[in-house]
């Protein structure tokens, strides 16, 4: 099993100082990667549903870094951390400039990218960027990915979509990961899976929160209908990555508001017990989020899931 960790976008510790203190502690305490989010800008009014909270509610403030900017900074912080946009709003970037510059981190970080992808869902957000249509957000992701691939593969290049298309240009220079930088695709419902199947090369569910819980049973059925449908694809369902993004860990939090366990909360062996469940269905990274409002606090966290896990992170 790997083990990866979110970074934070806004806050205090979204800083220069900060943010380079915790990636330095992840990568010298073993973690495989570090995940980036995805915002640009925030209306003032939000009437969009939060999908990972139960209230709906997005809990973010109207500031996030750039994910870009922030992956090429810690690309140049660090020498081992695989750098994981977790997820990158596909629709929200002209999709040449954002193929380039994943290529240009990919070459700058000597390959540690990998390209975490969503959808997206907040409505506002696509309409301030003047991205293709909300409602079609889904079929402009499957074509701006099939346009990174083309751009990361062939030289010269042309295509011809539906939202988007050229011919004949040269897009230099291509990663250094062959054929491309793995792509993980976000999300859970039958078009996520579906996208998986086709076009991805890793699933990156987000779970174990009271709002998407995805525990072990129902994580099963849905990898069931994601490997029939790699296989319909004329894929390999062996030749997937899965991971899984599980909840803050905070020791102080250890129940559900229904009362139940968390998931990796409680005793050592329990914690393990959950890490071996996720592990016999296939999960080969879990990634948690050790964020607060401190970067002590943070770094304690990181330190003590440490201590808890006695076998090699690697």
């Amino acid at each position: 099993m790997r083990y990866g960790f979110y970074l934070p976008t806004r806050g205090q510790t979204a800083t220069p100082e900060s943010l380079e203190a915790l990636v330095k502690r992840g990568e010298a305490l073993g973690f495989a990667s570090v995940m980036i989010a995805d915002h640009l800008v925030f209306p003032v009014t939000i009437k969009s549903k939060y999908p990972y909270t139960v209230s709906g509610v997005f809990p973010g403030h109207g500031d996030a870094l750039d994910q870009l900017s922030l992956m090429a900074f810690i690309a140049a912080k660090t020498s081992t951390l695989r750098l994981v946009t977790s997820v990158m709003i596909v629709p929200y970037r002209n999709p040449v400039v954002t193929a380039k510059a994943l290529a240009t981190i990919d070459v700058l970080s000597r390959g540690r990218v990998t390209v975490g992808v969503g959808v997206g869902w907040l409505r506002e957000e696509f309409e301030a960027l003047g991205s293709p249509a909300f409602d079609r957000r889904g079929a402009a992701t499957d074509e701006y990915l099939r346009i990174f691939k083309t751009l990361w593969t062939q030289s010269p290049a042309s295509f011809s979509g539906q939202f988007y298309r050229f011919d004949s240009i040269r897009s230099l220079p291509q990663p250094i990961q062959k054929p491309h930088p793995p792509i993980w695709v976000g999300g859970h419902s039958k078009a996520a899976l579906r996208r998986v199947a086709r076009l991805g090369d890793g699933w990156h569910p987000v779970g174990a929160n009271a709002a998407v819980p995805l525990p072990p049973a129902e994580l099963k059925a849905l990898l069931d209908e994601l490997y029939r449908l790699t296989e319909e694809a004329g894929r390999d369902p062996k030749s997937l990555t899965i991971c899984y993004k599980a909840p803050v860990y905070d020791p102080q939090l250890q129940r559900l508001p229904g009362g139940e366990r968390r998931p990796f909360s409680g005793s050592v062996d329990q914690i393990t017990d959950d890490i071996a469940a996720y592990a016999r269905l296939g999960v080969s990274e879990i990634v948690f989020d050790f964020r607060s409002e401190t970067l002590a606090e943070s770094v304690e966290r990181m330190e003590r899931f440490r201590s808890v896990i006695k076998t090699t992170i690697s």
